[in-house]
């Protein structure tokens, strides 16, 4: 600590005692130093520490905002592939109506016997406005909802899987099967979007209802005892393979 004769000086002009920190006497201003001394480094009060300038980060920049997009809200692309799948369905409904195809070239009435296409058109073929509305809700809903989820690629597989392999399994376990319809396909595709949600619950990690896809899945389920053509086998083996893909994709979401 610095001595008591180290903090005061005398004025030469006015015989006053001053500090030893300051240029000009106080009383009669005669300068008494061009400068001010320095302070002694043990008796500074300490330095704040400089702050080093933050490195420039690059602000990120949107891209051009897409026609009808809002700025700060997620785009989704419009579901073209389930919308295509949904059409393709009506139009091929109007078509027989018209009289332009037979439902035995398009649909499963009777073994395959070589005519592989059929399990392919049968899912989009119906004979009832009432089936084609049921099973059109849900695979427009469900396929939107995985399109959402993965993409274009994901509803079209799950149509397919499940629509056209619930007719194989039909015309493999019945002897003279009759199918036709999405029920197996929607139903497969509601089996797959809901495989996170049964994962999340079983591990108690979610709270989300479920009601209105138990009563989709109900609705689907029980369409054979309205419409003859909506086969049993196709809906269960449509729901038993959308849950057998649905748990890749989950997985595949997770690694997103």
């Amino acid at each position: 600590m610095s001595s008591g004769a180290d903090l005061f000086v005398v004025c030469k002009s006015c015989g006053s005692e001053v500090s030893a920190f300051v240029t000009e006497c106080p009383y009669c201003g005669t300068r008494l130093r061009k400068r001010a001394p320095k302070l002694d480094r043990a008796g500074a009060p300490p330095r704040r520490p400089r702050r080093l300038p933050r490195p420039r980060r690059d602000r990120p920049r949107l891209g051009r905002l897409r026609p009808g997009e809002i700025p700060g809200i997620r785009y989704d692309a419009r579901p073209v592939a389930t919308v295509a799948l949904v059409v393709a369905g009506i139009a091929l409904a109007v078509a027989w109506q018209a009289g332009a195809v037979a439902l035995r070239d398009v649909a499963l009435f009777g073994p395959l016997e070589g005519e592989w296409w059929r399990a392919l058109t049968a899912p989009f073929t119906y004979s009832n406005s009432g089936y084609l509305l049921c099973a059109s809700v849900g695979i427009g809903l469900f396929g939107w909802l995985l399109e959402r989820r993965h993409g274009a690629w994901a509803p079209v597989l799950l149509f397919f899987a499940g629509g056209s392999g619930g007719m194989l399994v039909a015309d493999a376990v019945q002897a003279i099967p009759v199918a036709l319809g999405g029920n197996g396909a929607a139903l497969a595709m509601l089996s797959a979007w809901v495989v996170p949600d049964l994962q999340e619950r079983r591990h108690g990690e979610t709270d989300s209802d479920l009601i209105g896809v138990v009563v989709i899945a109900a609705v689907l389920l029980l369409l054979p005892v309205a419409v003859r053509e909506a086969n049993p086998i196709v809906a269960a083996a449509g729901g038993v393979i959308g849950l057998v893909l649905g748990m890749p994709l989950a997985a595949l979401s997770r690694l997103r």
